[in-house]
């Protein structure tokens, strides 16, 4: 397969897009809450509603929070970042009535980059457990260099078709579109980390392996 060689303001643009996606069913849904709540005299529609607007404006800060982490800044260039609170908001973002999130993060600071490739990793593991599952995250620390170790397991769990090229900065079209780009971006945080990715399936288990190249 081709490799994909994106200009940093195409980049830019469909990350700024995957994160537009993510954040505006809760916030739709914030919207379409408070007109209920504007027209609405029933009571139980009332509460129908608070309810709505509860919940949504909970799931808009955890994905604004995880993006945070896995896409933008988040402190200067070399920052390090504590896995612990990168473990909770991990577990705000992905964990719902489909998916558990079984991942103990220590209390350590690690280098930016270590931290944003877990993030993303895990993203791509929710891909793979498309009918839901269990996410068991481990995490070998040595120094300041982690490795991971992520199994996802559920009702045909699979490895996404293309993931692995665009993980090594490839595409059968040459292309990216805003849908196909957390997995190529995930590559190019591999690669600024040093660290090398792996995929590997086993009846209804899928292992995501990141290691020091």
């Amino acid at each position: 397969m081709p490799l994909v060689s994106l200009e940093p303001l195409e980049l830019a643009a469909l990350l700024c897009s995957r994160v537009c996606h993510d954040v505006i069913s809760p916030v739709g849904a914030i919207v379409n809450g408070l007109e209920v709540l504007d027209d609405e005299k029933d009571e139980s529609m009332r509460e129908f509603a608070h309810d709505l607007i509860k919940k949504s404006a909970k799931q808009a800060s955890a994905r604004l929070q995880f993006a945070r982490i896995a896409f933008g800044a988040a402190g200067s260039a070399g920052a390090a970042i504590d896995l612990g609170d990168a473990g909770a908001i991990a577990k705000g973002f992905i964990e719902d009535d489909r998916i558990t999130l079984e991942m103990d993060a220590p209390r350590v600071l690690l280098p930016k980059n270590q931290v944003k490739l877990l993030l993303n990793l895990l993203m791509t593991a929710t891909s793979t457990i498309p009918r839901g599952g269990v996410i068991q995250v481990k995490i070998e620390i040595n120094g300041e260099q982690g490795q991971f170790r992520i199994r996802t397991k559920g009702p045909s769990a699979r490895i996404p078709a293309h993931v692995e090229g665009l993980l090594k900065g490839e595409s059968d079209t040459g292309t990216i579109d805003a849908h196909a780009i957390q997995p190529y971006y995930t590559g190019l945080i591999a690669k600024a980390a040093g660290m090398t990715i792996s995929l590997v399936l086993e009846g209804d288990d899928v292992t995501i392996t990141a290691l020091k190249a």
